[in-house]
């Protein structure tokens, strides 16, 4: 046994100390030592895969009014003036009741569109003597001051307006925070901060609702993933755009970061993470809880390739809202984003299921996350979890194909790479968890292609190698066995116990002088293919040699078979039977008869590659090599089809065996006990039964010297079978015994001096 594990652990080692290496880098990359681009994409596009999958459901609580091309055709380019943004906001306010109404659009600067200014300076200076046109302008400002306008629009409305951050510029006036490192009380938020930003004017900020920061946040490759919830400007914390809409649109009293404990309990390494699980909107009926990664950001679940004809969201032209033509149950109590989908505006986003997604729709996804409660998050300790999956697998991957059969190892990566993959859109879809694919997969996909390359390169090689020397000597199936485990098989030279037949044509001179060359070989041909077929097809022996019409074959190597010798008897009885079918259509053919004689022997013997430098062959020698072929020699001598030495017939049982003499033959000083197979005993006919007994008994009272009563049992024997050349053999035998009585010392033994 520790032989053998010692022979594996020599084959695989190079194998599994490849594969073992390339799991603990793969596990080291997702702990975050290694950072691959080609990596970060591929799992971009499995996030998209995951996302694309969903079939959109359309929300009627979250509508985009859409400032298109055909509002813009109506109304002009954008920016409109704010007196047809204060039309637009009194519509879906007032008109259509809207439940809470978010801009994803900035005011940071005053509109002076309407020429109020201008008309303003000219009545001080150059029509200052203009009577009563200060009096007149005065009466005209309510209508021309468009900023007042849309501050009136949106005084006491759940109206949210969106702004931007910046590095350095400072401009506008931000909304009350959600709150301060000061209410934090010591601990650490870990959050995207900014320096600065560009906001709403203060008479429009003071009259909304709130605002939300709408800056894009993007991958190293451009494409929005996720979104920031809340981020640090100086010293306080404001919400996204999606955040803050919601928080209106819900009536929370208050955004707060949420902790599982209080400051006291906390270590100091947890303070100093800044590490934060969830955000909670304080609600009228409790706390809602926005689970967050690193930065206090959450993944944006994309419903739909986006746009009016992405199925996710309903669009409204802003056009329709301005001129009443949007149905009210549309719009009544919904959740309401102003935004664009026409290119010139460039709100159109690079997201993992479209490269061109309106802006507006990032919050209109992030909005529906949260009205549903519904997140996808990547946890804190999501790269333990990816560390621990890349082990498990690629400990598997790693070990198990060497020991298995190409197909298996094939059918066993093709499961494991299915599973990795449903796993993590299990984990996705059910757990909420967003963990990364792309490592995982290319390890699964790197240990196949060296599995692969090592069975190739090594193990098929060598198979085939092994394949292509023993073709030619065993049967298919046999090839394919040893093909599957080559280490177990050899050509080098070894003692092994065998069952070795030689068959050979009887006549085979007078039948070769009767046929012309052409017929002579394809009579030949037909019978060694048919002996062939027999030996290697139907009990899986070795093909040794053609020898002219006398074929070689052997049984136990370079497969091992325990039963050897029944294997070497049963493939003889085939021939015969071969033999005479073969004999019928020869003779209808009116070629000569076909008969064969068989000769089998078992013992130990060497086998190997054997032979020269210029031609060597895998066969067998020894002296049960030579006795073998002295019995085929036999066969004639006793009529019988098949000869076999005592050794073969105590090895194989369940045949009915007639003993036919003690023979000492040529080159061997022990006289060996030969025997001829006449079938499977179970088969014989119970009169075939009887008169191999009364053989037996005939046999048993010659060399008892009874010669009468063995001459009269024989007599019989022959009178029954007539055709049966061994009953006459003894006869003529004991007639000789008869007229001239073996001496003292005889002992039954028939001794050939010829090969």
């Amino acid at each position: 046994m520790i032989s053998k594990r010692a022979r594996r652990l020599r084959k695989y080692a190079p194998r599994w100390l490849l594969g073992l290496a390339l799991t603990a880098l793969a596990a080291l990359s997702t702990l975050g030592f290694f950072h691959s681009d080609s990596v970060e994409r591929m799992d971009g596009f499995v996030a998209g895969l995951r996302m694309r999958i969903e079939a959109p459901v359309l929300d009627a609580r979250i509508v985009i009014v859409d400032i298109d091309e055909k509002s813009l055709a109506a109304l002009g380019r954008f920016p409109w003036s704010r007196d047809i943004q204060a039309n637009l906001v009194t519509q879906l306010t007032r008109h259509y009741g809207a439940g809470a109404v978010g801009f994803d659009i900035s005011f940071p600067e005053p509109d002076t569109s309407s020429g109020y200014a201008v008309l303003e300076r000219l009545a001080g200076a150059e029509l200052a003597g203009v009577d009563g046109l200060k009096a007149q302008l005065a009466r005209l400002k309510a209508g021309m001051d468009y900023d007042g306008l849309l501050a009136d629009a949106l005084r006491g409305q759940n109206v949210v307006l969106g702004y931007n951050v910046s590095d350095k510029l400072r401009k506008g006036v931000l909304p009350a925070p959600a709150f301060t490192v000061e209410s934090l009380n010591g601990r650490e938020l870990l959050a995207y901060t900014a320096d600065g930003y560009e906001a709403n004017i203060a008479r429009l900020q003071q009259a909304a609702a709130g605002a939300g920061i709408f800056t894009a946040s993007t991958d190293a490759d451009g494409v929005i993933r996720s979104s920031i919830l809340l981020q640090r400007i100086g010293e306080a914390y404001y919400p996204s755009l999606s955040l803050a809409t919601a928080a209106v649109y819900l009536k929370a009293r208050a955004i707060a970061p949420y902790f599982d404990t209080t400051v006291e309990q906390l270590s100091q390494a947890e303070k100093d993470s800044g590490a934060v699980p969830s955000i909670s909107l304080f609600l009228p009926r409790g706390q809602l809880r926005i689970p967050v990664g690193e930065g206090l950001t959450t993944y944006v679940q994309f419903r739909g390739r986006g746009g009016p004809a992405g199925g996710a969201f309903r669009y409204v032209s802003a056009l329709d809202v301005l001129t009443g033509a949007t149905p009210p149950a549309q719009l009544k109590g919904a959740l309401v984003l102003v935004g664009s989908t026409a290119p010139g505006i460039n709100d159109l986003r690079a997201t993992p299921v479209n490269p061109e997604f309106p802006g507006v729709e990032v919050h209109a996804n992030l909005l529906k996350s949260i009205l549903d409660n519904d997140f996808k998050s990547r946890p804190a300790a999501a790269y333990l979890f990816e560390c621990g999956l890349v082990l498990a697998f690629g400990l598997v991957l790693s070990l198990a194909p060497a020991l298995l059969a190409p197909l298996r190892a094939v059918l066993l990566t093709a499961a494991a790479l299915a599973a990795a993959i449903g796993l993590n859109f299990y984990l996705y879809y059910e757990a909420g968890m967003v963990l990364g694919a792309a490592v995982l997969v290319l390890l699964i996909l790197a240990l196949f292609v060296l599995n692969l390359g090592f069975g190739y390169f090594v193990e098929v090689r060598k198979s085939h190698a092994l394949v292509s020397r023993f073709r030619e000597y065993v049967a298919p199936e046999l090839v394919a066995e040893m093909a599957d485990n080559p280490e177990q098989y050899t050509m080098e030279g070894e003692s092994r116990e065998l069952s070795v037949l030689f068959v050979d044509v009887r006549g085979f001179t007078t039948i070769s002088e009767g046929l012309d060359p052409k017929t002579l070989r394809e009579y030949i041909n037909l019978y060694l293919t048919a002996m062939s077929e027999d030996i290697r097809d139907s009990h899986c022996g070795t093909l040794d040699k053609y020898i002219g019409d006398a074929v070689m074959a052997f049984w136990g190597a370079p497969v091992s078979f325990a039963d050897h010798a029944r294997r070497a008897v049963a493939t003889a009885l085939l021939m015969q039977a071969s033999a005479a079918r073969l004999d019928a259509q020869f003779q209808a053919r009116g070629w000569p008869p076909l008969h064969i004689g068989i000769g089998i022997n078992s013992g130990m013997m060497h086998v190997g590659d054997m032979g020269s430098r210029i031609r060597r062959a895998y066969t067998v020698m020894g002296d049960a090599v030579n006795l073998a072929a002295r019995l085929e020699g036999v066969t004639k001598v006793y009529g019988a089809g098949i000869v076999v030495g005592e050794a073969t017939c105590a090895a194989a049982p369940g045949f009915a065996w007639r003993e036919l003499d003690l023979v000492r033959v040529k080159g061997k000083h022990a006289p060996v006990a030969i025997f001829e197979p006449l079938g499977m005993a179970a088969a014989l006919d119970p009169a075939a039964v009887a008169r191999l007994a009364r053989w037996h008994t005939a046999l048993a009272l010659l060399r008892a010297r009874d010669w009468e009563a063995a001459g009269a049992m024989l007599a019989a024997l022959a009178g029954e079978e007539p055709d049966c050349r061994l009953y006459r053999l003894y006869l003529e035998r004991l007639a000789l015994y008869r007229a001239d009585p073996p001496g003292a010392g005889w002992d039954g033994v028939t001794v050939f001096d010829t090969k």
